[in-house]
């Protein structure tokens, strides 16, 4: 009597099932990480803000940047730097508190694309480079795109508790165009 061949197979590896995580939730990691660029960001923007508008920390107050504006060609160089120091400076501290951030976020990215129209295409890095205010730029468009984080102001508020990307792509390119606007009055 013959008996049945007993063949043996080896069970197929398996890779483990991976757990996906819910888009909407952060990490505490993440948001103290928001919390800091934002709040470094934004006071940067702030205190640049003031140095325009009150002459603070070594700046030429709305007389010196207004001057430095129609040195610059732009017209009204006064009202000019009266805009400027109030974007920055509003836009700094929203970053700062993480209130209607995309808004503040997008005003410093407007400010920041003049700032690199003004200082020229002449060199990358310092003294005359435009690396500092493409920091900038980037830094605050990062944060206009992924959203304050848990730690912010904007938590408050029913239309931006739950942070959209959408919200932060209209308010960059509102910021951008903006910014062309201000860039077309220039001589």
């Amino acid at each position: 009597m013959t008996s049945p061949s007993v063949t043996t197979t080896k069970p197929q590896a398996t890779a483990p099932a991976a757990q996906p995580r819910p888009a909407a939730l952060s990490t505490a990691g993440q948001d103290a990480g928001l919390l800091l660029l934002r709040i470094v960001l934004g006071l940067t923007m702030a205190g640049h803000g003031a140095q325009k508008l009150f002459g603070w920390f070594g700046g030429g107050g709305i007389s010196g940047t207004g001057q430095f504006f129609t040195a610059s060609g732009y017209p009204a160089g006064d009202a000019m730097a009266v805009l400027a120091g109030l974007t920055e400076t509003l836009g700094g501290l929203g970053l700062a508190a993480g209130l209607l951030t995309p808004l503040a976020g997008a005003a410093v990215v407007g400010t920041m694309i003049n700032a690199i129209a003004v200082h020229g295409a002449g060199s990358f890095f310092a003294p005359a480079g435009i690396e500092y205010e493409l920091l900038l730029a980037a830094g605050a468009a990062a944060l206009t795109l992924t959203g304050p984080g848990a730690y912010a102001a904007d938590r408050f508020l029913p239309v931006l508790r739950a942070h959209r990307p959408a919200h932060g792509a209209l308010a960059l390119a509102l910021g951008i165009v903006l910014a062309a606007v201000t860039l077309l009055v220039r001589n």
